[in-house]
């Protein structure tokens, strides 16, 4: 391993999203960003100019990303583009000789997962996704108070994605997005891995643990329509539009090992921002709020008899907590100095990424993960197409979850918390 080595990556992607990603990427150390793509030229383009600004050359440019993979001159692609192309790019990236990290969002089909699995374990080359929220302060420090069995046995966990995202959905063409387009037309848990990810990590999903089945049921989707109608300009071609995707849809999600996880996706409402996590043990439970998180743990308390477990009903604020359980990864972060994107996770994630690449090992978020968590949204379009029944979630291991071989131990680890990396 060479430390010092500037590993070049090709970028293909560069809307609103992409070009975030762009800006955080270009300052980690030891990187340098060589092609950038995009089909619509300009913003492949503009991606250009910040290449150039930062590093003082310009990068190649491309608006078809198979002619980018056939030229080379990188060593790995990070693709940020719209969400049914993500797997299609990444499996075209492993079988042209790349490492790939691909932004968030679920799967169309479950056999594009299967198709990840298949490149990845063919060519050697990783696949990741860069859910950003594995690397959130507060999850990750609840991720090390269940590691310290401070909440006991975990028997259920919620978690979602309810965000007003109205004006960024119907103003999708306008911004080159590709929510409109998926609000039209699906209807399921478009959305499942902000939380899923970090929730599937505390549980050990995919190492001695896995997702069974899952339920998923919709309401009626009125939202968009009521938006469009009422307060919003310029979008007169979608007067009369039928949206598809339910306001709000739930999936409950059975496990091996016995507990219970409760998604939530809302899109077309208005509502404050909530990713909906809660942890729930035999010993404690942590609430997320739109507001201010709350955290409550059971004591024995003696003048009730021996072995009663007693609650006083006294919630905490969870920030009582957080400096106390930090993840060393964040302490770490803090005293380096926060970086911009998403408070600071971007920079996180794509540090994964970038530190697997050059170890050439296997990144955090490995490719049974990404299959798994974005072939949540697939089944549950089947699931509510038929009413809410049960539909049985692929092991995408196929029987490796039961004894999968050792994880690296990393600052970037999500299955423990490695504190000799720190040292």
């Amino acid at each position: 391993m060479d430390s010092e080595r500037k590993i070049p990556f090709g970028f293909v992607g560069l809307n609103g999203r992409g070009t975030g990603q762009l800006l955080t990427f270009i300052d980690i150390p030891g990187v340098t960003v060589t092609a950038v793509c995009d089909v619509y030229e300009d913003l492949a383009e503009n991606a250009a100019d910040i290449v150039n600004k930062k590093y003082g050359f310009r990068p190649a440019v491309y608006t078809d990303y198979k002619k980018m993979l056939a030229d080379g001159g990188f060593e790995a692609v990070v693709c940020c583009t719209t969400w049914i192309t993500h797997a299609e790019i990444a499996v075209a990236a492993m079988r042209s000789g790349y490492h790939v990290a691909f932004e968030v969002g679920g799967a169309s089909d479950i056999e594009e997962c299967w198709e990840l699995i298949r490149a990845e374990e063919e060519t050697g080359k990783h696949c990741m996704m860069l859910e950003n929220c594995c690397y959130c302060k507060d999850e990750l420090a609840i991720f090390r108070m269940e590691r310290l069995g401070m909440f006991g046995e975990v028997v259920h966990c919620t978690g979602g994605y309810r965000h007003d995202l109205r004006n960024e959905i119907l103003y999708g063409r306008e911004l080159r997005h590709g929510r409109l387009d998926n609000f039209i037309h699906r209807n399921g848990e478009l959305y499942p891995t902000h939380q899923l990810g970090p929730i599937s990590k505390l549980l050990r999903i995919n190492r001695g643990n896995r997702l069974m089945t899952l339920t998923s049921r919709a309401s009626k989707a009125r939202g968009l329509e009521y938006h469009l109608n009422n307060n919003v300009d310029g979008v007169e071609y979608l007067k009369g539009t039928r949206f598809n995707e339910g306001d709000v849809v739930d999936t409950l999600i059975s496990c091996a090992n016995g507990e219970t996880i409760h998604l939530v996706h809302d899109c077309s409402l208005p509502r404050p921002y909530s990713r909906n996590y809660s942890v729930s043990g035999t010993k404690g439970v942590y609430q997320d709020a739109p507001f201010d998180n709350a955290i409550q743990f059971y004591e024995v308390k003696d003048r009730y008899g021996p072995n009663v477990l007693y609650g006083d009903d006294h919630w905490s604020k969870f920030s009582e907590y957080e400096e106390k359980y930090r993840h060393p990864l964040w302490t770490k972060y803090i005293n380096d100095g926060v970086k911009e994107g998403h408070d600071g996770v971007d920079w996180l994630v794509l540090n994964a990424f970038v530190d697997s690449v050059r170890n050439d090992a296997t990144p955090p978020i490995d490719v049974y993960d990404s299959a798994l968590w974005m072939s949540i949204t697939a089944l549950s379009e089947q699931s509510v197409a038929m009413g809410g029944a049960p539909v049985p979630i692929p092991d995408f291991t196929k029987g490796k979850w039961i004894h999968r071989e050792p994880f690296r131990r990393s600052i970037y680890c999500l299955e423990e918390i490695c504190e000799e990396c720190f040292e």
